[in-house]
């Protein structure tokens, strides 16, 4: 089962969230990711991209 998405306005660490991608690529096949795995690593990229933004503003 998929960990349950934070609230919006919060926003998990980067380096969390790398790892529920590097996890969900452990998974994989030799074709790559089940169509239903697909949905899940879009949307963690966007969580990613959001995280490291996130972490960059905290930062400046």
């Amino acid at each position: 089962m998929p960990p349950t998405p934070p609230a919006p306005g919060s926003v998990r660490p980067a380096a969390v969230v790398n790892e529920d991608i590097r996890a969900l690529w452990s998974r994989a096949d030799e074709r790559g990711l089940r169509p239903a795995d697909e949905r899940r690593y879009q949307d963690l990229l966007i969580e990613w991209a959001d995280a490291v933004r996130a972490e960059l503003i905290k930062a400046a």
